[in-house]
């Protein structure tokens, strides 16, 4: 617990979250129901008819970036807590690129 407030884990991932999510959301397709999060545990929750959150799992994890899919439709963001600003930014990269349009 010393660790995660002597370095800043905390308001890292309150910070990084906040700007994750809010970058997200900026991204324009179709294809996305909602983007939710906390901190930064994410969720991009996809229409119905996008054809769920496999394929697009399994193009981030060709892309380096790894997520879940969860319940069908829902890809599950989780990085870690030491995670930088120009992590976030290639991450989201990664993610435009491979969302269905």
């Amino acid at each position: 617990l010393e660790v995660l407030v002597d370095e800043g884990m905390i308001e890292n991932s309150a910070t990084l979250g906040a700007y994750f999510l809010d970058e997200l959301k900026k991204l324009k397709t179709g294809a996305v129901k909602e983007m939710r999060g906390r901190g930064l545990m994410l969720a991009i929750e996809l229409v119905e008819g996008a054809g769920g959150a496999r394929p697009v799992i399994e193009a981030l994890q060709a892309r380096g970036v790894l997520a879940k899919d969860t319940h069908e439709n829902t890809l599950r963001i989780a990085p870690p807590l030491v995670i930088t600003k120009d992590e976030v930014d290639w991450a989201l990269e990664q993610i435009a690129a491979v969302l269905p349009a």
